[in-house]
């Protein structure tokens, strides 16, 4: 007489733990991670690419006045000569309140063929309009704009990529997890002295 080998028991998918919620978490966390890298990549981009007003240049003596308020993150940038940087540039700055020209770090942003530096970084304590004007010993090119150029652009791009990164590591290792106690769960319901 032949012996059939009885079936192997199947255990429904909802009796294993932990719950296969948990591969939903690490997808969501995956997403989310990835859209927030993909949203600061991109707004920061967007932003570095129009941080200097070349549109509106102004030159040695001239009075450019702008409508600031406190935290408005304004920068003054100057054009790099043909060879090299403005000779001894100056700049002012007056209007309500005690407006300050500050030092605003290293950066550059590009055009097709300029380079800008920013030169001062302006910090006003009052809304109102401020007046600016610069001089240089040499024939210099001036532009408002926002702060961080190129330089900040890299910074900001390293957390853009990072986050994604991040994102896909954590939800596959939820994922990698849950699947080996989900399996080993599997294997205790299976042995024969399982309850």
């Amino acid at each position: 007489m032949l012996v059939k080998p009885s079936p192997p028991l199947q255990i429904p998918a909802t009796e294993l733990r932990p719950s296969r919620r948990w591969y939903a978490a690490a997808g969501a966390i995956a997403a989310v991670l990835i859209v927030m890298g993909a949203a600061i990549g991109a707004f920061r981009f967007n932003r570095a690419i129009d941080a200097v007003d070349t549109g509106h240049q102004f030159a040695n003596g001239d009075v450019v006045t702008l409508r600031l308020e406190p935290g408005s993150e304004k920068t003054l940038w100057i054009r790099d000569q043909e060879f090299g940087p403005s000779d001894a540039p100056k700049c002012s700055i007056t209007g309500p309140g005690d407006p300050r020209l500050t030092d605003p770090g290293v950066d550059v942003f590009l055009t097709d063929d300029e380079t800008w530096n920013p030169l001062h970084t302006i910090e006003v304590s009052r809304a109102g309009d401020y007046q600016v004007t610069c001089s240089s010993r040499a024939s210099s090119q001036y532009a408002l704009g926002d702060s961080g150029g190129f330089l900040a652009l890299a910074g900001w791009l390293v957390l853009a990529i990072a986050l994604p990164v991040l994102g896909i590591t954590i939800g596959g290792a939820i994922a990698l997890v849950t699947v080996f106690r989900r399996s080993r769960h599997r294997k205790q319901l299976l042995r024969p002295d399982a309850p």
